[in-house]
């Protein structure tokens, strides 16, 4: 079994003027001279965990940085607000945040660590600022392309039928032959909260229903937060994915050259249902520096051998 490293309290934390209105809350464990690194929660609008919890950074040899994506977690506004504007949220500003929050810190480098969401935001900003990066480690690799969206709301409710019926019957009837994220994406905007209420709740039983098969899918991972957390999850995720996060599409696969010179280790679980492993596979091929790990008794969720993989990396990484 992987011996996680024992949890730790921020000795540092704060939050960061982004400009728009936006506050972001950071926060950074482990040694101030340590290797610096940086943890991109997924999402979008997971946000952080509140609790320390046991980790694979360790931390006599890490200076490890969190932070909460704008409208989420400890940052403000927050997107459980209806009258928080979604505007100046998008993959753009938040490339733009990390790099303020680097400079901010006075770190040079950077390594990045994030799987799912996290994963799409660590290639667009280190395709963008490659000489801050040091290197990179993905477990569960997505790259949001809109095709990656289709499948995950649509192509794979082949395998969840039942699930996805409901998930379908969640938009109003003239909205259910067409684009479900934007029609999600519309309830969250409207004004009744009971519209936007029960619009999460649909969202968050599909994403629960998608994770249903794995060895280690929880039940009710997703629908298990506060009511607030619920609103922001779903409506950043809903405006996030009806967006194509602002990205041309396969541009994180045509633009990888970038990515030339920092290291990368892309752990993959096989039983993956919501981002299938061929988008890692795909990556791998483009990224020269990478290096592939497909996780035959994983899915979306991990499993005890890919908390291994990612342990062994982190450990490695940290005597370069």
């Amino acid at each position: 079994m992987a011996e996680l490293y024992p949890p730790v309290e921020p000795y540092d934390d704060g939050v960061l003027d982004v400009g728009d209105g936006n506050l972001v809350y950071w926060d950074v464990r482990g040694n101030p001279h340590g290797k610096p690194a940086l943890i991109v929660h997924g999402g979008p609008g997971s946000g952080c965990s509140l609790r320390p919890r046991p980790s694979a950074f360790d931390h006599e040899r890490y200076r490890v940085v969190r932070f909460d994506q704008r409208g989420c977690g400890r940052s403000t506004p927050h997107a459980s607000d209806p009258t928080t504007s979604m505007r100046h949220n998008t993959t753009h500003h938040l490339i733009a945040d990390m790099e303020r929050l680097r400079e901010h810190l006075g770190m040079q480098r950077w390594l990045l660590y994030g799987g799912s969401w996290g994963s799409t935001l660590i290639l667009a900003y280190a395709e963008r600022y490659p000489h801050r990066v040091s290197e990179i480690v993905i477990p569960a690799v997505t790259t949001t392309r809109r095709s990656e969206i289709d499948w995950l709301y649509r192509g794979v409710g082949r395998f969840f039928p039942e699930a996805w019926d409901r998930f379908r019957h969640g938009v109003p009837d003239a909205d259910r032959g067409g684009d479900l994220v934007a029609a999600y994406a519309r309830l969250m905007e409207d004004p009744d909260p009971e519209v936007r209420a029960k619009a999460a709740i649909d969202w968050l039983a599909w994403e629960d229903a998608v994770i249903s098969a794995e060895p280690n899918g929880r039940p009710n991972a997703y629908s298990n937060r506060l009511p607030a957390a619920q609103l922001a999850f779903v409506r950043i995720c809903a405006h996030y994915f009806a967006n194509g996060a602002w990205l041309d599409e396969g541009a994180l696969l045509r633009d990888a050259g970038n990515l030339a010179g920092i290291p990368g280790v892309l752990i993959h679980g096989r039983l993956d249902m919501g981002c299938p492993v061929g988008t890692a596979w795909e990556l791998a091929k483009v990224w020269p520096d990478a290096e592939l790990i497909i996780v035959g008794d994983s899915g979306h969720t991990g499993s005890e051998a890919m908390g291994g993989h990612v342990l062994d990396a982190l450990n490695r990484f940290a005597q370069r």
